[in-house]
């Protein structure tokens, strides 16, 4: 044994090669931690100090081969400030030039996922050869950052500028035939031969059948491109790249000025700028927020893992209303391997649900995603029926009818006649009490509420509501099918909407207000669009339907009167009196025509404009600043009550709904962690500021008060962690 760590050890068998390990211990993977790097530059110098080797391979014992650096880290490392962060990048760099300058060839053995630095360390090798089911990436600059160890140095130089520069910006995960195919890697195998290809590859070297020094020379000199090529590779990718990253997401460009800037330099002065670069961004407000993003990520999927673990199995399940909800629900649950039971009373509804579904499955099949085969054995898993027949052997049942308590209690109390004991019942109620419909039910402590959100096949979040009776296992069976369904869940208690239509109306009750005051409403949706949200208020109203956000409004406005209940008659209320539903029929705050997909695509609509001056008092001009305030505020102080309310656990799980359910903006991380960012005391101020002209809505509550006067977050200082 040359060395032998926590984290990785380096052995050496009787033919001089050494094998470098990574297998970090009391962890189900391997990561690129402050500890580890220390490790490995142990691990180096004694491998250079080895004079009988005359090879090494780079390799791992766990499932995955590297995930990248240990993110958890970031928040506290990127608080210490540019100039540490270059210093820290230049010390890897240094580092991974020492692998790639060992006296002997090197490879890496690639037998499972390879991302960020775990990527870029097998860039430093001379080969790399993959495990067929392996997949590798930089997925940087989804944390608004760049690959800073070496990524948009070393893979240029391998892959091309073209490929490298698609890899980098997209942050994409690759597979092995990708891989392959631009020459990121050397071959693919079967796992299990993996290694006696590494070890083939190094022989072959010793030979001098392949040039591993050539294959350095490569990596370490520019790259060869002349000025026209540069030109025609960087500012045709920047034009491209910028219009699909947009305005809000400034790494991916950044990335392709690094390349850019170091095509033309040796390796070092190539790596500095880089350094340089990743710096910079790891300071700004995207990334921290983006990698906050991924953190909660992570903790939403450790509770829903938690939930999972104590699930009884879910093999077998069922909808009820086979409409375009239900037809979705069946595809999502056959799509990923679940056989689902699709009832309804018409014949009619059920085709409609199966045409559905025939649709997604098809364009998978355009996609490439499926065959023809693949599309049949899905579609097979969905059993159409008018009757609940076979009822008696699902685990789980989703009630997808009409948002109607009564209709849904009568429909639940038949279905709960029909199944087991054990089943569970399941509600995609987006409005109505759980505790109120489990009132028909004799067994309560069987059913929740499991809303999914429209279209359910895009759309990641999953609320599963638990109601007064509501069981754990019933919870946790629920969790466990909707993380099946390929779906995050997220569980939380009853009230009026739950926790993201709760949040969302005060959005547009601020929205209603500026409207009826005489906002030019255009303008705002620009704003808000402006501001980071896919759809501004307007626009969003007409996606979601006039008469199904009347109903929930309604709802929200009995459930919290004192301050959802609306003055008079709302905007939203006069386009449904005139028959203007949004999408749906065509007509809402715009006109929707067709476009050459046939998708809905809108316009502005004189009629509309005309029918809300009408009802506006008057006319009225608003800055970009207050528009944003008099929406932002209502919906995040909504969630500040969801959260002192115990409606959702934790600050993270409260932001990942919204981003996951509503498309809060991600760069700016959820509305708590928009609040930290804001400042406590000036986001009350501001709330006050506005609440003495607009009232209830937007008062602070009492504890956001306290944690302005304390200094408090709701989320850890990162200046804490880099202490």
């Amino acid at each position: 044994m040359i060395y032998q760590g926590s984290a990785l050890t380096v052995a050496k068998d009787s033919d001089g090669i050494a094998t470098l390990t990574f297998d970090l211990a009391d962890e189900s993977v391997n990561k690129l931690s402050s500890g580890v790097i220390g490790e490995l530059q142990e691990a180096v110098t004694a491998i250079e100090a080895d004079e009988g080797l005359k090879g090494l391979v780079i390799a791992s014992a766990k499932p995955a081969f590297i995930v990248g650096a240990d993110i958890t880290e970031f928040h506290g490392l990127f608080a210490k400030g540019e100039d540490y962060l270059v210093d820290m990048n230049q010390r890897v760099h240094a580092l991974f030039n020492r692998i790639e300058d060992l006296a002997f060839p090197t490879v890496t053995a690639i037998n499972g996922l390879a991302l960020g630095g775990g990527f870029e360390i097998t860039l430093t090798t001379d080969f790399r050869v993959m495990a067929d089911s392996a997949q590798v990436g930089l997925p940087e600059t989804k944390l608004g950052i760049l690959p800073g160890w070496g990524g948009c140095v070393r893979l240029p130089r391998i892959t091309g500028a073209d490929n490298a520069i698609e890899w980098i910006a997209a942050g994409s995960q690759n597979d092995a035939e990708a891989a392959l195919k631009i020459g990121a890697v050397d071959a693919v195998v079967p796992g299990e031969r993996l290694e006696a290809a590494a070890r083939d590859i190094l022989a072959r070297a010793n030979r001098g059948e392949l040039d591993h020094r050539a294959r350095r020379a490569e990596k370490i000199e520019p790259l060869k491109l002349n000025a026209i090529e540069q030109m025609m590779a960087f500012e045709t990718a920047k034009g491209y790249v910028a219009g699909k990253a947009g305005p809000h997401y400034p790494a991916p460009i950044e990335a392709i000025k690094v390349i850019q800037k170091g095509a033309g330099e040796s390796r070092e002065r190539a790596q500095a700028i880089e350094a340089k670069a990743f710096a910079k961004l790891a300071l700004t407000d995207v990334c921290f927020n983006l990698v906050g993003l991924f953190l909660n990520d992570q903790a939403v999927k450790k509770r829903a893992g938690a939930y999972e673990k104590q699930a009884a199995a879910v093999e077998r399940t069922a909808v009820l209303g086979a409409g375009i909800m239900g037809g979705g629900i069946a595809y999502q649950s056959a799509y990923k391997g679940t056989p689902i039971l699709m009832k309804d009373i018409k014949e009619e509804a059920i085709q409609l649900g199966l045409k559905e579904a025939r649709k997604l499955l098809s364009k998978q099949v355009e996609r490439g995603k499926l065959d023809a085969d693949g599309m049949g054995e899905r579609l097979a898993n969905i059993r159409p029926t008018l009757s609940y027949g076979d009822f008696g052997d699902v685990d789980l049942v989703v009630e997808a009818v009409v948002e109607n308590p009564k209709i849904k209690g009568a429909v639940l109390a038949e279905a709960e006649q029909a199944v087991g004991e054990n089943t569970v019942l399941a509600s995609n109620t987006s409005t109505i009490s759980i505790s109120r419909l489990a009132q028909n039910l004799t067994r309560p402590e069987n059913f929740c509420g499991m809303h999914f959100f429209n279209p359910v096949h895009r759309m990641p979040l999953v609320e599963v509501i638990r109601g007064e009776k509501t069981s754990d296992a019933a919870v946790a069976a629920t969790v466990a099918y909707a993380r099946k369904m390929g779906k995050t869940p997220i569980v939380v208690n009853d009230c009026p909407g739950f926790l993201v239509n709760r949040v969302l109306f005060p959005y547009f009750g601020g929205f209603t207000k500026l409207v009826e005051q005489g906002a030019d409403y255009e303008r705002v949706d620009k704003v808000m669009e402006k501001f980071g949200w896919p759809m501004g208020p307007a626009y969003l109203l007409d996606v979601v339907g006039m008469d199904t956000a009347l109903h929930a409004s309604e709802v929200m406005a009995e459930g919290f009167p004192d301050r959802m209940a609306q003055d008079g008659e709302s905007v939203i209320k006069v386009m449904v009196d005139n028959d203007r539903l949004g999408q749906k029929n065509g007509r809402g705050f715009y006109r929707y025509e067709e476009d050459r997909k046939g998708k809905p695509r809108k316009v502005s609509d004189d009629a509309a404009r005309s029918l809300v001056a009408e009802h506006a008092k008057g006319k009225q001009e608003f800055g970009d600043d207050e528009i944003i305030a008099r929406l932002m505020v209502p919906l995040c102080l909504e969630t500040v009550r969801c959260l002192e309310d115990d409606i959702v656990g934790s600050p993270a799980e409260a932001d990942m709904a919204l981003i996951y359910g509503i498309g809060f903006p991600p760069f700016r991380g959820g509305a708590l962690r928009y609040i930290d960012a804001t400042g406590l005391a000036e986001f009350v101020a501001l709330a006050d500021r506005l609440a003495d002209e607009l009232g209830a809505l937007y008062r602070p509550t009492q504890r956001l008060r306290d944690m302005a006067e304390k200094g408090e977050r709701f989320y850890a200082d990162p200046a804490d962690a880099s202490a």
